[in-house]
């Protein structure tokens, strides 16, 4: 049955593929009213390869063939059919929605939505609670080819171990645009959101990406390699804050918070001339990796709420304290 079931999918994929590659836009867009119908029919009854297979295998051929719109539906509805089927993000089922999303042109409107819907799916029945890694990593990489850097720092931030190198390799195509002194700007937006993800590692790999290649591209750039065991820092005397970024993750190494309070003293005028950009960041780190609690800020109409709900002391209810991370010994700055 399932062979008789399987070989009858097979034809009808072939003679819809072949309308699409043949046909006209009014022959494409049956093509596509007919997928929706014989998935529908398939779905309804569980019958989840049977829709999977028409779905992707169609939809491919539609964004093939330059019907982003029709395409992307069906790309879509595949999504929809891993949701009700609860098929867990794995090597086949992500292969077919990859595929579909390296069709796409990068105008059509349609892959917006299908990105969402992947990255959702991933989270509803992945073990990731951000999304899968892989999906993040080729979503982020496939922005990055288009120039799209804010749509880029937000996927690769929570991809694969390959992500931080292909940040770091963005930020400074970005930075190359700008002044020189601005490059510690451009470093950090790829190692303090990886601290606030609590990947060290990667806040790690993305430094002596961005740093290196600094570096190897500006062969007047004064530089001092400062070496102790399990870590390798690079001063630059003209980027002050450059130095800071690179310290702070060796203080972050140590795990000393008599240390990064002497970090953020020294460095403390050039942080401020930043205009407060990294202050959050910086309190949440202070929190996350030394223990050290970020101050409280008064909201008067909280204040009051906490006074009217029993909120203990008169500023309010207390935040949850935050959980210490722990980061990685000296392997993460090999």
């Amino acid at each position: 049955m399932a062979t008789t079931t399987k070989i009858k999918i097979d034809r009808i994929i072939a003679r819809l593929q072949k309308r699409i590659a043949e046909g006209q836009f009014e022959e494409q867009y049956e093509a596509a009213q007919e997928t929706r119908l014989v998935a529908a029919r398939y779905t309804k009854a569980e019958n989840w390869s049977a829709a999977v297979d028409i779905l992707s295998s169609v939809s491919q051929a539609l964004l093939r063939a330059g019907q982003g719109g029709s395409g992307g539906d069906l790309a879509v509805l595949l999504v929809d059919v891993y949701n009700k089927s609860a098929q867990a993000p794995e090597a086949a089922s992500k292969g077919k929605l990859l595929t579909c999303l390296r069709l796409f042109d990068s105008e059509e409107p349609t892959r917006r939505k299908f990105i969402k819907e992947m990255i959702d799916w991933s989270k509803r029945y992945g073990e990731y609670p951000a999304g899968d890694p892989e999906l993040h990593h080729v979503v982020g990489s496939l922005y990055a080819e288009e120039h799209e850097t804010d749509e880029a720092e937000k996927h690769l931030i929570l991809g694969t171990k390959d992500s931080p190198e292909a940040l770091a390799r963005i930020e400074y195509e970005w930075y190359k645009h700008d002044e020189s002194h601005t490059a510690p700007i451009y470093a950090a937006r790829a190692i303090l959101p990886y601290l606030l993800v609590a990947n060290v590692r990667a806040a790690n790999s993305s430094y002596r990406a961005f740093v290196s290649t600094l570096a190897d591209s500006n062969k007047s750039l004064v530089v001092q390699n400062v070496s102790s065991q399990g870590s390798d820092v690079r001063i630059f005397p003209s980027l002050p804050l450059l130095n800071f970024l690179g310290l702070l993750l060796l203080a972050i190494q140590k795990g000393n918070p008599d240390l990064f309070r002497q970090l953020k003293h020294k460095y403390a005028f050039h942080v401020a001339e930043l205009g407060g950009a990294w202050d959050t960041a910086l309190e949440m780190i202070a929190e996350m990796y030394f223990g050290i609690p970020r101050p409280r800020q008064s909201n008067p109409l909280l204040d009051m709420m906490g006074s009217f709900f029993g909120g203990g002391a008169p500023g309010g209810p207390s935040r949850p304290a935050a959980r210490r991370v722990e980061a990685p010994t000296a392997e993460g700055l090999d």
